[in-house]
């Protein structure tokens, strides 16, 4: 995956001044290979344990020079102009902080990547039985923005971090993804902060990509995944830890 989506970028950012780095973690032997035999004029950065999603954006982030960044996940695949169509949409609106892209299954299917904001018992309701009772549906209705057709810009509470295009005068002033998340919520706690910080969060459907989306923290059934699956006590842990930070403070509100 990483090597179609390394192939993608190159095909489609080739009129784009950039530099392309990649950050690893958990490396294997083959993925180092790869690298250095077939993108020797990649920037890589192998980590040998995990060290979490904010870690590794953070030193592609830190060791990055242009005045825009596109954060991408290693399973995403670029589509034409998909990049150019962000950039000059990002370079045309100075209140846009954050720009995310329209995310496609494979077989051309739209994946939800906007978001409202997480009440507590919205993963209650996405992780039990709950979900199937009719006040439920209602409200993960709303947090999956069912309500809007995802074809034209949008403000939007929060973008999967799985693809983002982020300006790096708006980084200076917000910070970094916050370090207390190995993984999950740090993408919602970063947009939160951007709208606190004054910043639009902008969901753009004109420019789109293709998504490898495994949700590895789904997989199994609620009882399953508690009892053997690592990423769902992750995933749980992680949302304590953002509701405890956001505590009694008001949410950020835009039109």
């Amino acid at each position: 995956m990483l090597k179609v989506c390394l192939d993608s970028i190159k095909k489609c950012a080739n009129n784009i001044e950039h530099e392309l780095i990649v950050t690893d973690s958990a490396t294997q032997e083959d993925t180092e290979m790869m690298m250095r035999e077939q993108f020797e004029d990649v920037i890589f950065f192998p980590f040998k344990e995990n060290v979490g999603f904010q870690a590794i954006v953070k030193k592609g982030i830190e060791n990055s020079a242009g005045e825009y960044l596109l954060i991408l996940n290693g399973d995403i695949i670029v589509t034409e102009n998909a990049i150019q169509n962000m950039l000059n949409f990002l370079q045309a609106n100075s209140s846009v902080g954050m720009v995310g892209p329209k995310l496609l299954n494979f077989n051309g299917t739209l994946q939800i990547s906007c978001f409202r904001f997480y009440k507590p018992f919205t993963i209650l309701y996405r992780r039990t039985f709950l979900g199937k009772m009719s006040f439920a549906k209602k409200h993960l209705d709303w947090f999956l923005m069912n309500d809007y057709d995802h074809k034209s810009p949008k403000d939007v509470d929060w973008l999967m971090g799985s693809a983002l295009m982020i300006s790096r005068a708006a980084i200076e002033k917000v910070g970094l993804m916050d370090p207390q998340y190995f993984m999950y919520m740090e993408d919602v706690d970063w947009c939160r902060r951007f709208w606190e910080n004054g910043f639009r969060v902008v969901y753009y459907p004109l420019a789109s990509m293709h998504h490898y989306h495994g949700k590895g923290s789904a997989k199994g059934g609620i009882v399953r995944s508690l009892l053997f699956n690592k990423y769902t006590w992750i995933h749980i842990t992680s949302a304590v830890r953002y509701f405890k930070k956001f505590f009694g403070k008001s949410l950020p509100i835009h039109n």
